[in-house]
């Protein structure tokens, strides 16, 4: 039935019932002043007009129940075709933009249906570039946000290639650029003092269901290194180096440092190198997941952290003499000379000195 006639016919039945309602109670006050001065009264019309009032209030509410469900009807409808016209809307604008690219087609003689291409948006500027953001599938096929922030080179000539660095985040259902904003800066300012060349950052969402998503690396190191979906959509996406360990490394910064650290070493064939900044780690599930790293080549680690980050020290050191016995394959260099007025400030100058390691392990 249409819903303007429900409509119609809710608004008929409520001003009946209210009509019928008031008779009603006007008949039962003359019934009672009837009986109060002993004179003959019927109660009959009193109770028709209220069954008939009762009556109405039950087709009012059975009307309104079905405006509501048919207005909701029409509101996911309308919803649904909303999403489609933004899912066109996603592709076209994705064929059309600079940063985005068309999903890669199969060399395959029959070709097989491919997933469409992950449409980023640009979301900010940061240190001199461009912060974009997209929603990529996870390792566990959650749908997760991730950032990617393109270098002010980037804009500078449309045919360059960069290279990568996965930068993980410690907190969950968070990217790491939401806790260490100046993340960036170090970035930038390895680039501009001469110590490194321009890197495309990638930030992903870091997974819930925890309080410390870096924990997860003592029960599933490769399953945190090993991230084909963001590297597919990173890499269709943006002019990047090829997924490999000669243009894609991997960075963490205090929450975040076990995660990169994990997926260094767990993963020396996805990754070229892997720095660690204030981190506090585990060294048996790291000595752990550098022993199942797959292939002949060893992983390279930086594990960097304040001269006065008297802990973190400590705790890098661990970690390269627990590698050490264990015979692993591994290089770990640790770097523990930078100090500074304020904790902010020497955060900055260990991003830069991570950056410095990647770009001159990637060169290698």
């Amino acid at each position: 039935m249409p819903r303007s006639l429900l409509v119609l016919l809710l608004l008929v039945a409520a001003v009946a019932g209210s009509w019928l309602a008031r008779s009603a109670m006007v008949r039962w006050r003359d019934l009672r002043a009837a009986q109060t001065y002993e004179l003959a009264a019927e109660a009959r019309p009193a109770l028709v007009r209220a069954g008939a009032a009762a009556l109405c209030l039950m087709c009012v509410s059975a009307l309104g129940v079905a405006v509501l469900l048919g207005e909701r009807g029409g509101v996911r409808q309308a919803v649904a075709a909303v999403e489609e016209g933004r899912s066109a809307g996603s592709a076209d604008g994705a064929a059309a933009s600079a940063p985005v690219s068309a999903a890669p087609v199969s060399a395959s003689a029959s070709p097989s249906p491919s997933p469409s291409p992950v449409a980023f948006a640009a979301v900010g500027r940061a240190a001199g570039g461009e912060l974009m953001q997209g929603a990529v599938p996870g390792p566990d096929g959650r749908v997760r946000t991730v950032r990617v922030w393109l270098p002010a080179e980037y804009g500078r000539n449309a045919t360059d290639r960069f290279p990568v660095i996965v930068l993980h985040s410690g907190t969950p259902g968070r990217t790491a650029d939401a806790d260490l904003p100046d993340v960036f800066d170090g970035v930038a300012s390895a680039v501009q003092q001469g110590k490194a060349r321009p890197f495309v950052v990638v930030a992903p969402e870091a997974p819930g269901g925890t309080g410390h998503p870096c924990d997860l690396v003592a029960a599933a190191p490769q399953a945190v290194a090993d991230d084909a979906a963001l590297r597919s959509a990173v890499g269709a996406a943006f002019r990047t180096l090829p997924a490999g360990p000669a243009g894609w490394s991997v960075l963490g910064v205090d929450g975040g440092a076990p995660c990169a650290a994990a997926a260094g070493l767990a993963r020396p064939d996805l990754y070229g190198a892997a720095a660690a900044v204030s981190g506090r780690y585990d060294a048996k599930a790291l000595t752990g997941a550098a022993a199942e790293a797959p292939g002949a080549v060893g992983a390279r680690l930086l594990l960097a952290a304040a001269k006065r980050d008297t802990d973190g020290v400590a705790s890098g050191r661990a970690v390269q003499a627990a590698l050490r016995d264990a015979k692993s394959r591994a290089e770990v260099r640790t770097s523990e000379v930078v100090q500074d007025y304020t904790p902010e400030r020497e955060r900055l100058r260990l991003v830069r000195v991570a950056v410095q390691y990647l770009a001159e392990q990637l060169a290698k």
